[in-house]
């Protein structure tokens, strides 16, 4: 399918931070498919499959984790490319990587991290994305990180759209390597962050049902909710209720998807190009107001019903308590850490402290559970809560 002229175009990429000898060699891919598979290899994605999504590291196999959320967004993310005529890879690549900044124990960790650093500029998962992708992981030789597109790490950098007051580790990279932060990202970047919204204000729901913190009842108390699980009803009189809630959900990422594909094209009356997009002072990809409503309620529900539940905040607070305990116990004594992470810790602040929040980062749930137990002793209380 061609390109459509508002898309972004491999062929007129701003390129690399670094030339690669040879990085034709492998195959004949566009730099946005190369961008793709560097980071479906990359060891950061494949720790995904052992960081939070809701649930604290979950005893059962059904429920989602970071890497299963993020092969969902892409494949959301897919479909509205593709019906948009956008780069299908790029849009793709974006939804993979855009979680991967992530410390263990979700937002509770990067909590954690960013009180443990807040003297030394502080910690935002968004932004350490860009530093695993462009500096921490690192499988080139002689050069540091994945040496992505520029279009990939300012789709990455702009994440909710321009970014007027980056902090320090965005301002040492776009030092290095300018993504113009006062601009919109690419057409690409604003639909794999809406389908990101897509994707979990959705899945949660599976999720938090799954786990017997979300009740059909309150979910109906939700009338564009309710509307639509009656209607499923009256399609499908002989199903029981897990099967009509995974349909449920099923008919809302498909009216979400739709809505944004109609409010989209509408957007994009008079844009012929990508620089248009960039320069135009407002999101192209967008909800329609009736649906950006019902999001708000919906997250506005979740919040209250499911992220903010006592047992969630309970697990929440301890997951803190043990990326606290951790950073200070490797602050104090850096031989705890493995030999590479101590033979290469910077001697001065604040990169020292940085360096340590770096490990800590990269850890998934299970290895932070784990290193707590060996440094510190047993957990303060068991660590799940599913």
């Amino acid at each position: 399918m061609p390109l459509a002229p508002y898309a972004a175009n491999p062929a007129a990429s701003r390129g690399r931070e670094f030339a690669q000898e040879g990085d034709g060699a492998r195959g004949p891919r566009s730099v946005f498919q190369r961008d793709r598979d560097r980071i479906i290899h990359s060891i950061a994605f494949r720790r995904l499959a052992g960081k939070t999504q809701v649930f604290v590291a979950p005893d059962g196999d059904h429920y989602r984790v970071r890497l299963t959320h993020s092969l969902e967004v892409a494949q959301i993310g897919r479909v509205v490319a593709r019906q948009l005529g956008l780069d299908e890879d790029l849009t793709e690549a974006l939804c993979l990587a855009h979680d991967l900044g992530h410390p263990p124990f979700g937002h509770s960790g990067e909590e954690a991290l960013d009180a443990a650093l807040e003297p030394r500029g502080g910690f935002d998962h968004n932004e350490h994305a860009l530093r695993v992708l462009m500096r921490l992981d690192s499988p080139y030789c002689g050069i540091p990180g994945l040496n992505l597109s520029w279009e990939l790490l300012e789709g990455i950098a702009k994440h909710n759209g321009p970014v007027s007051a980056p902090r320090w580790a965005l301002q040492e990279l776009n030092a290095a390597f300018p993504l113009d932060l006062d601009q919109w990202p690419s057409l690409e970047a604003q639909v794999a962050a809406l389908a990101d919204d897509i994707a979990y204000d959705n899945h949660d729901i599976d999720d938090g049902y799954r786990a017997g913190f979300l009740k059909l009842d309150d979910l109906l108390t939700l009338d564009f909710i309710e509307a639509e699980f009656r209607a499923i009803e009256r399609r499908f009189p002989a199903a029981d209720e897990k099967q009509l809630l995974r349909e449920l959900v099923r008919s809302q990422i498909g009216l979400m998807v739709n809505d944004l594909l109609e409010t989209t094209r509408a957007n994009l009356a008079g844009i012929s190009s990508a620089d248009e997009i960039r320069a135009a002072g407002r999101p192209i990809a967008a909800f329609s107001p009736e649906m950006a409503a019902r999001e708000r309620r919906l997250k506005k529900f979740m919040y209250q019903r499911l992220y903010y539940h006592e047992e969630q905040l309970q697990t929440a607070g301890v997951a803190r308590e043990v990326i606290a305990g951790l950073y200070a116990a490797y602050d104090q004594d850096p031989s705890l850490m493995p030999p590479g992470w101590t033979a290469s810790l910077p001697p001065q602040e604040p990169q020292r402290a940085r360096h340590i929040a770096d490990f800590l980062a990269g850890m998934t749930d299970r290895y932070a559970i784990e290193q707590y137990r060996r440094i510190l002793g047993e957990v303060p209380a068991r660590l799940t809560n599913v």
